[in-house]
């Protein structure tokens, strides 16, 4: 039998975190403008820049992390292949422990350390893995997780604002708006839950709710100032 694993956990955060952000502050801002105005082209034109500002800056973001991350790792390999060059035997040590932590016989830990040392660059990978915690990150990710994140900012976006398209009255638009965004969390929720192996109810009501708070506390506040 062939064993089954999840292997785009990391696209599917880049996706979760866009899809999230753009369905909840774009319909945020929306309520919240509709509490103040009654001007539906108000409300898509402030809506339709914050999605495009909203996805440049999540996009860019998703970009600085992973850039972060493949520079944070190739600045760690260079220090673990200056350490098994210059403190070769204090490197030898540290491997030998992480086999005894696997149980590794003394014996068995010392022939393996030694021919492992043979290889550097397995070496270096190696205490890479299992010293400092690290995974090889891919080059293409930061630009991978920029599209991502913007994209999914745009899609997630525009389902709230779309309601406002079809009617002059900014009252319609929000309880449109309303309906189309809670079932879209709904099964967004839903979708988030089942790719990563959460409850599906909790987590299709832990998005709901917040996307909901997040409206109910813009339209409450723009009522207010207004």
């Amino acid at each position: 039998m062939e064993e089954k694993h999840f292997q785009s956990s990391e696209k599917v955060r880049d996706f979760v975190i866009g899809m999230s952000d753009g369905l909840t502050v774009p319909f945020a801002l929306a309520a919240g403008l509709s509490g103040a105005v009654d001007n539906t082209n108000i409300i898509i034109t402030a809506g339709l820049a914050e999605i495009a500002a909203g996805s440049i800056a999540m996009g860019l973001g998703g970009y600085l992390a992973g850039r972060t991350e493949i520079e944070h790792y190739e600045a760690e390999e260079k220090r673990e292949y200056e350490e098994i060059e210059k403190l070769h035997e204090v490197e030898v040590r540290e491997t030998k422990e992480i086999f005894a932590r696997y149980g590794l016989s003394e014996p068995m830990q010392e022939t393996v350390t030694r021919e492992m040392a043979k290889h550097p660059k397995q070496w270096v990978d190696f205490m890479m893995r299992f010293e400092l915690g690290l995974e090889r990150p891919d080059k293409n990710r930061a630009h991978e997780s920029a599209l991502i994140i913007a994209g999914s900012y745009v899609i997630g976006g525009l389902i709230p604002l779309s309601a406002y398209f079809f009617t002059n009255s900014a009252t319609v638009g929000l309880e449109f708006s309303s309906a189309i965004t809670a079932v879209c969390l709904i099964i967004f929720g839903l979708v988030k839950s089942k790719l990563t192996g959460q409850p599906l109810l909790k987590g299709a009501l832990r998005v709901t709710i917040v996307g909901a708070l997040a409206a109910a506390a813009a339209f409450a506040l723009a009522k207010m100032i207004a």
